[in-house]
């Protein structure tokens, strides 16, 4: 008797983790007459948040590198006879500089030391590439430039120095290549004066392993890690630093181009948005600008979406309007311009001025842009009283640009209803939703797109992510919610054409806004959960959706399907099929995928599985253990029109088939 109950108790224990059957039919009939998937469907979105550009992507190693923070030696530590000075600079945007004079003692000494990013970080082997605009005063002198680790232990903290002869009295950029024989976290740049007075400007520290080796380039790591999202479209340069605390704090992409020494410093909105972690020294060089944002896209192979002021500043953080919120309409000419501007920057001919400044920096042949968004999260009829004279203009001037408006910051409510109608009334191609929201939202959303008006204007899905409820950080859980998300997207890719997760970059040491793709420090660099669904899904995208039913029904989180979310795609490329399976539950399922259509002597002949899983739905990746929840491939053998496959609780797949 008891090993009857014990028995009796096994089946219901194995009952509770393996749910019914679940049978889903995938139309194989025409599976190329499906819609379209674009190639613009997952892309990436950057935002200057989180030290994302200086301190990240942008490879710079020095901060406050002009002398134009607001303490103009900020991120400086000077010693000796050292004065900030604004007459004579070769800079015009750039006016503060340095004078180092001698003490006048032979043993006592000038000079300054840069502390970076969190540290200037070292790699012993590397090569790092300095430079500086410098004059000698009275005709000749030299500077000592050194990478230091206060901390060090030896005889010296010098890990790596160059002499530099400054000749003359006018400014000249002078280079040095700097060979480090240690590794540090916590460096420091120092340059000492020996000889005679020196004026220092731009003083600059790359290592010179870049991505593609640029001179004025990006941390190679990260850039790696985008391009390895496959992603089809790049948005940038923001978010909310497109519109600014105040309209004179926005980003201006004409400031951004041009030569990097007399790209002005802007003030980042982020630096003082959150006082509870608040980071006084966070400003924008422009060193990372529109230049190298078209030049990352198309490393990329990625269509680049700029998005431009459309004359407001965050309605956010101003409760009223004032000047210094909202440009009048007589006053929004120039960032009419603006628009105008940037597409012959992209786009003109060498003869234009715009396309001729593209050419000087490097690249004569047009960026072919084809997208441009206006405005970011703005509200209420501010927002399409200005936005329409954005879209007359450029409709008149550039039909061939596909417009991209927004319907505000919320994901539905009053000005999400208010602004989708607005956004079709003045023909924007595309409407940029947002959707920062917790478990229960993500598992509710699965048919958000079913219903949608096939003939309006287009859906960007342009920021999203799932926020944990009391568990705000890049955990396992939340990428799976992510991804069951992102299986509606793709079920509906003839109305949504756009889909970028955000944000995209964090330093451990600057963050602000969590969760986000890829943390990182100094040296080392991490690929979210988040970030494989996101890798997954731009790996796998196909060319046309096929359909995938339970019942007739969409596989959506619907009632009946116990929490599984599925799409389908077909690859013309390859002739696979693709299936994608969001088991969010907490039971093991069996599922037989039936392909419907297929001629009598088809068959499935093998496929790939790619499991996404954790053990714990809290898992993470960090810094020090990259590789906790990571994608893992195997093969399998199939037979016949139907492939049954279990699909383990709170796991995601991606099945790619292929058929005789």
């Amino acid at each position: 008797m008891k090993n009857k109950i014990a028995a009796l108790t096994l089946a219901a224990m194995t009952a509770a983790t393996v749910s019914a059957q679940k049978t889903f039919v995938l139309d194989a009939s025409k599976p190329t007459k499906g819609a379209d998937v674009a190639s613009t469907m997952y892309g990436i979105f950057f935002e200057d948040i989180n030290y994302a550009a200086d301190g990240g992507l942008y490879a710079e190693m020095v901060k406050n590198r002009s002398f134009e923070f607001p303490q103009a030696l900020q991120g400086w530590e000077s010693f000796g006879k050292v004065e900030v000075r604004t007459d004579g600079a070769p800079f015009e945007r750039n006016p503060h500089y340095v004078r180092l004079s001698p003490v006048g003692h032979a043993h006592k000494r000038t000079g300054i030391q840069n502390e970076g990013f969190f540290g200037v970080t070292v790699q012993q082997g590397a090569e790092y590439r300095f430079s500086v605009w410098a004059r000698a005063i009275d005709g000749q002198s030299k500077i000592t430039v050194e990478l230091v680790d206060p901390a060090n232990m030896g005889e010296t903290q010098v890990i790596g120095s160059a002499d530099i002869e400054i000749s003359g009295n006018e400014w000249k950029k002078y280079t040095a290549t700097i060979n480090a024989d240690g590794s540090v976290q916590k460096g420091k740049l120092r340059i000492f004066l020996y000889g005679a007075t020196v004026d220092l400007e731009h003083v600059s520290l790359f290592p010179a392993n870049t991505w593609k080796g640029r001179e004025n380039g990006l941390r190679a790591d990260l850039a790696q890690a985008l391009t390895d999202l496959h992603p089809g479209v790049f948005r940038f340069p923001g978010g909310c630093i497109v519109e600014g605390t105040d309209l004179e704090s926005r980003y201006q992409w004409k400031n951004s181009v041009g030569p990097v020494e007399n790209r002005p410093l802007n003030e980042n909105r982020w630096h003082y948005t959150f006082p509870h972690r608040f980071f006084p020294d966070y400003y924008q060089s422009y060193g990372l600008g529109f230049f190298e944002y078209f030049l990352l896209s198309e490393d990329m192979g990625a269509e680049p979406l700029p998005i431009l002021s459309v004359g407001l500043a965050c309605q956010f953080q101003n409760e009223t309007e004032s000047a210094h919120v909202a440009a009048s309409r007589e006053a929004l000419d120039p960032y009419i311009q603006d628009c105008l501007d940037l597409i012959e920057f992209a786009n003109g001919a060498t003869t234009t001025q715009w396309g001729k400044l593209r050419a000087e920096m490097g690249h004569a042949e047009p960026f072919n842009l084809k997208y441009i968004g206006v405005g970011n999260e703005q509200w209420d009829a501010l927002y399409p009283e200005r936005l329409k004279y954005f879209v007359e203009a450029i409709r008149k001037a550039h039909p061939e640009i596909k417009i991209v408006g927004s319907s505000g910051p919320d994901s539905e409510g009053k000005q999400f209803d208010y602004l989708w109608p607005e956004m079709k009334k003045l023909g924007a191609d595309l409407v940029d939703e947002h959707f920062y929201r917790p478990e229960t939202w993500f598992l509710s959303q699965g048919n958000r797109y079913d219903n949608y008006d096939r003939k309006g204007p287009k859906v960007f899905a342009g920021e999203y992510a799932c926020h944990g409820a009391g568990k705000k950080w890049n955990h396992f859980h939340a990428s799976l919610l992510e991804a069951a998300f992102m299986t509606g997207l793709e079920r509906n890719a003839d109305v949504v054409r756009m889909a970028t997760y955000a944000p995209l970059f964090a330093h451990v040491e600057g963050w602000q806004w969590r969760p986000d793709m890829i943390w990182y420090d100094n040296s080392r660099s991490v690929k979210t959960a988040s970030y494989y669904v996101q890798q997954l899904f731009g790996h796998n995208k196909g060319t046309n959706v096929v359909s995938l039913t339970q019942d007739g029904k969409a596989i959506a989180g619907n009632e009946g399907q116990d929490g599984l979310f599925a799409s389908a795609v077909y690859d013309a490329q390859d002739g696979t099929y693709i299936v994608k399976v969001a088991n969010t539950s907490d039971n093991a399922q069996d599922v037989t995928v039936q392909f419907k259509g297929l001629k009598k002597k088809q068959g499935l002949k093998g496929y790939t599985v790619t499991t996404l899983h954790a053990d714990s739905p809290v898992a993470e990746n960090t810094l020090d253990a990259p590789a906790t929840v990571v994608p893992v491939v195997d093969k399998k053998d199939a037979a016949g029109q139907a492939l049954s496959v279990n699909v383990a609780a709170q796991t995601f797949y991606v099945f790619r088939i292929s058929v005789e």
